[in-house]
Parts: C-alpha cells; sequence; structure tokens
C-alpha cells in the first residue's frame, strides 16, 4: 500500500463520517423527503460514497464519527453542506439547530463562533447560496 492510498483511505473516512452527519440532520425532523434525498445522493456523488456505503450509512448514521478537517476552509464547507440539507425543507427545525451546533463544535469551531456562524446563516439561508458567496459573508466582521 502506498502512502497515497493511505491518505485517500483517511480522506474518505472523514467522507464518510462526514456524509453521516448530513444523513443524521437529514432524519433529525423525521422521515427523510424527496428533497432531502435527492440532495443526500447528489452529495454522496460530490463525496465519493458509493451506493453500499450510502444505503449502509441511510440505515445506522451514527456509526461513523465526526473527522473534522484540518483548515477553516474545509469546516466551513463542511459547515456549508450541513446547512444545505437542513433547509432543503426550507426551515430549521430546533432538533436541527441543536444538532447543527454540535457538528460545528465536532468540527473544530469554537462555542464562539459556533453561534455566530449559525446565526449568521439562519439569516442568510434562504436554500440556495453559492458556497463562495456564504464563505465571503461568514467570514465577513
Amino acid at each position: 500500500m502506498s502512502f497515497n492510498d493511505l491518505f485517500d483511505s483517511g480522506k474518505h473516512k472523514k467522507n464518510l463520517g462526514h456524509f453521516a452527519s448530513i444523513v443524521t440532520l437529514a432524519a433529525a425532523d423525521g422521515a427523510i423527503n424527496e428533497n432531502e434525498l435527492a440532495l443526500l445522493k447528489r452529495l454522496a456523488r460530490k463525496l465519493d460514497v458509493d451506493s453500499s456505503e450510502f444505503d449502509e450509512i441511510l440505515e445506522t448514521p451514527n456509526r461513523y464519527p465526526i473527522n473534522p478537517p484540518n483548515n477553516k476552509f474545509e469546516r466551513l464547507e463542511r459547515l456549508y453542506d450541513l446547512f444545505k440539507i437542513i433547509y432543503a425543507d426550507n426551515q430549521m427545525d430546533p432538533n436541527e439547530e441543536k444538532l447543527v451546533n454540535k457538528y460545528a463544535i465536532g468540527l473544530g469551531f469554537s462555542s464562539a463562533d459556533t453561534s455566530s456562524i449559525i446565526s449568521k446563516s439562519k439569516d442568510l439561508f434562504g436554500g440556495k447560496i453559492a458556497y463562495d458567496d456564504y464563505e465571503s459573508i461568514i467570514n465577513k466582521k
């Protein structure tokens, strides 16, 4: 096994953990609806989650730990994915807010940053904000 294979394996495990977090949020407000399922399929492709992994994660998402990225850019991108699934039904319920707060801290954001980012995201997220716009608004002081 080469060094690159080890890196890819670690990256894939991080992607599986992130995808499991997304699935948990999608199911937080009840059954996963059609919009959420369509978004989950798109995110699975983006994260290189194959169909057998997809099915397994849908059944037992809590088996996968949060594996935080090493830099702020990747953490913010993962948080953005979480907000996309939350707002697939155009609203955030209290259980989803509690979970996204937990995941943001698990991703490596401080408690103070988490509160600020979630507050700004709730104000901004109408469902379809481009990541670049999201990043510049969140990072604006």
